[in-house]
């Protein structure tokens, strides 16, 4: 009998790609620092036009990008994917991620206090509050939609421990850049492979924020999102569940004044590794990504594909959540069975940040 393949370890939001010539990463990391430089001083009301032209253009000319980009706010606005208000939402969502790249490398020249005053309303309070109430971790989720890295700041500057999840291994040097600039505002920021220190976070009863949009992979848990089916990762709801840590989903989203509004919804924890209890948790999340994106779709900056392309596949997630629901389901494949990670099967934490 041929002996099964060896599953290669991989960033949980993204497939296996080779590691970038020596050339490009370095091309990168003089781009990124020549960019936040020039960025530092220059006004935002120039610098964000002029980006978000280069970032709608790339839409325009990515066919692959444009495809993925239609097909998510097709599902968000209930339209076919080539609907003209489709359309112009992506080319929003584009412009608005340009704003999203200045302010993340305008940050580091801005003392902590300012980037923790960027956050508005008592969400953050309330999770504050939440976590000293449970007595024990709490794991923070959210999605690609405002700007998280000030929400972390924000989070931090209460005092809290609070952890990241980033990954290191496309661009090192890049990801070194980024992760003194978040231990700076006080988050700690954990390299994806070492999923270790994700349960010694968690025993130490701390904060672990992690992002749930990095795109749709078979091996999630089901889910239904703007009606459809898909998957969330199963990280959350397994963690939780092994750890008696506290879910806390965030809802963000820029608001007028440059400022970003944080709602905090109602914590909840996962009674046991029951597959029903994991995909009604992971559901609830799903329903607070769901609100979240609703309230400012054009700042949701997930440009990798959300639902499975064809009907089929969509089919089978709904039988595999009814079965869960009903108890005859395992735990999904992106997460070891007793909650641990194995070496070649790392749990499905969420995105990097």
């Amino acid at each position: 009998m041929t002996e099964p393949k060896e599953r290669k370890l991989e960033a949980p939001h993204r497939r296996l790609e080779a590691t970038p010539p020596r050339i490009v990463e370095k091309a990168a990391v003089i781009g990124y620092k020549s960019m936040a430089a020039a960025l530092a001083h220059l006004p935002t009301r120039l610098t964000v036009p002029v980006i978000g032209s280069f970032n709608q253009l790339s839409y325009l000319l990515w066919p692959k990008k444009r495809h993925f980009s239609d097909t998510n706010f097709g599902h968000v606005l209930g339209l076919p994917p080539n609907h003209p208000r489709v359309r112009r939402m992506a080319l929003r969502a584009y412009r608005e991620y340009a704003r999203y790249m200045v302010e993340l490398m305008r940050l580091p020249s801005r003392p902590a206090e300012d980037v923790a005053g960027l956050v508005d309303g008592d969400g953050v309070d309330k999770i504050v509050d939440a976590w000293r109430a449970h007595g024990k971790a709490m794991i923070v989720c959210a999605g690609h939609v405002g700007n998280n890295e000030a929400v972390a700041a924000g989070v931090a500057s209460r005092g809290l421990p609070t952890n990241v999840v980033a990954d290191d291994s496309a661009f090192p040097e890049i990801f070194e850049i980024l992760r003194q600039n978040r231990e700076s505002w006080g988050v700690h920021v954990v390299p994806w492979r070492n999923l270790r220190e994700l349960f010694s976070i968690l025993r130490r009863k701390e904060i672990l924020a992690l992002l749930v949009d990095w795109g749709y992979r078979p091996d999630g848990i089901p889910v239904k999102l703007f009606g459809a089916w898909t998957t969330l990762p199963a990280g959350p709801a397994v963690l939780a569940a092994k750890t008696g840590a506290a879910i806390a989903t965030m809802e963000v989203r820029r608001i007028a004044d440059g400022r970003f509004k944080v709602i905090a919804d109602e914590v909840f924890t996962v009674p046991s590794s029951n597959p029903a209890d994991l995909q009604r948790a992971t559901q609830r999340i799903a329903d607070a990504l769901e609100r979240t994106v609703a309230a400012a779709p054009a700042q949701w900056y997930s440009f990798k594909p959300m639902w499975p392309d064809a009907d089929a596949e969509a089919a089978e997630l709904e039988r595999r959540a009814m079965e869960m629901l009903a108890g005859r389901a395992a735990v999904p494949t992106g997460a070891a069975s007793d909650g641990t990670a194995e070496p070649d099967r790392p749990a499905a934490v969420g995105e990097p940040a």
